[in-house]
């Protein structure tokens, strides 16, 4: 148990400019400190970010959600002691609602967070130990980056439909090693789209990621693959996408690269391109809702991994859904869709139930705040997705993980050789 002697709770920007929560929790070990990102492809089924509306940060403010921290949640837990399940649970029962939307899953989250960080702080032990502990894995595992290298869809201004085209270097042997490789693929893609479309074809998306001016869904394939092969790295490679699939339907009917589209023609057009590049990770192929067609495309392409983003929310009862219709085989977790840690690591345990992989995720609108590092070994069965080797924000969670695989030493092992698509 950890007594909490201060809270105090802030607005900051984030790398969107636009506010976010900060929460800093005072106990007799210092002060331990936790930032709330915000997505810009938002699920429905997410818990409620709380906004202030008006006219100041064009309705985007929290200062809401940082009174509710500083007083509602205050009162109830300065000087009393907790241990996570605890203070995540009276957060929850303090607001009441499914969604969260009293108190706003921002304010829960910030302090949630804060408080994991402050208990390993307490304790002296790292925060990715802390959270193995709750977690009861023995298993520490660096994991496999997804790097979102070409930007479409939300997190972009070209005419892309994809959202994130991702590198993944599943052929490392370290995570520096796959850091290096993201970092030189990166780079080398940097040169060709510069070459072919001006240098304004290297301007960065949300998540750091280049914006071409592409319209074609299958060109950012053939860049990505043309860098890789350039620089020797084909066999330590694979790819993935999100397609964000809810962005281009419309009308009960999907719209990629203006040429509509059913279900079943989308369904075999992720099977087309699967089989022509070296594609592991389909995310959100089908609008947010539709189990059915996740199911469809889930038992008809090999070697793929089919993961929930929007379709799951990190929500326990639309992930148990999804198992009984055998909708996906691997999570997106985001600790804001469902906001506490409790729960985010009740959603993972569910799915790694079912065998399931996981890949815990950043948001487009992130923090310096390198949680989800953490997070993601001390799960011990993940990937993660913190956007490209560019930006700070993205960079802190990379460069966490640097850190721990240095600490770790000899018992570091990276998460590379993994399946795909488990049954």
């Amino acid at each position: 148990m950890l007594k909490i002697l201060k809270v105090k709770s802030r607005e900051i920007l984030d790398s969107r400019g636009n506010p976010t929560v900060e929460t800093e929790i005072y106990t007799r070990s210092g002060v331990s400190r936790a930032g709330v990102p915000s997505g810009a492809s938002k699920g429905v089924h997410e818990a409620v970010e709380l906004r202030d509306g008006g006219k100041r940060y064009l309705g985007l403010g929290v200062t809401k959600a940082v009174k509710n921290v500083n007083t509602t949640i205050a009162k109830k837990i300065v000087g009393k002691s907790f241990d996570q399940e605890k203070i995540d649970r009276l957060m929850i029962k303090l607001d009441g609602t499914y969604n969260k939307e009293k108190l706003g899953a921002n304010a829960i989250l910030s302090v949630s967070m804060a408080f994991c960080k402050a208990y390993a702080r307490e304790h002296s032990i790292p925060l990715y130990k802390h959270v193995a502990n709750l977690f009861e894995n023995k298993k520490l595992l660096l994991p496999i980056p997804a790097f979102n290298i070409i930007n479409g869809g939300k997190h972009a201004g070209n005419q892309l439909d994809i959202q994130e085209y991702m590198l993944l270097p599943t052929g490392a042997k370290s995570f520096k090693e796959a850091l290096q490789i993201g970092s030189e693929v990166y780079h080398e893609l940097k040169k060709l789209l510069a070459k072919d479309y001006g240098r304004g074809a290297t301007n960065v998306g949300d998540e750091g990621g280049f914006a071409p001016p592409m319209s074609c869904y299958e060109d950012p394939f053939d860049y990505i693959m043309d860098a890789v092969e350039e620089l020797g790295y084909y066999k330590k490679i694979k790819l993935g996408i999100d397609a964000a699939a809810t962005s281009f339907y419309r009308g009960n009917k999907y719209y990629l690269e203006g040429q509509e589209m059913q279900t079943n023609d989308l369904i075999e057009t992720y099977i087309e391109t699967a089989n022509a590049y070296p594609i592991v990770s389909i995310e959100d192929p089908f609008v947010e809702d539709d189990f059915d067609a996740f199911a469809k495309l889930n038992k008809k392409i090999k070697g793929v991994q089919i993961v929930g983003d929007d379709l799951l929310c990190t929500n326990q009862q639309r992930i148990q859904k999804a198992i009984i219709m055998d909708s996906c085989n691997a999570l997106l977790l985001k600790v804001n869709q469902i906001g506490t840690i409790t729960e985010a690591m009740e959603a993972a345990k569910l799915a790694m139930k079912q065998n399931w992989n996981v890949m815990v995720s950043h948001r487009s609108g992130e923090t310096d705040d390198s949680f989800i590092a953490d997070l993601a070994v001390g799960l011990g069965n993940s990937q993660i997705k913190s956007g490209a080797p560019c930006r700070g924000e993205r960079l802190a969670k990379y460069n966490q993980l640097l850190r721990i695989e240095e600490e770790l030493g000899k018992k570091a092992k990276y998460g590379g050789k993994i399946k795909w698509q488990k049954k």
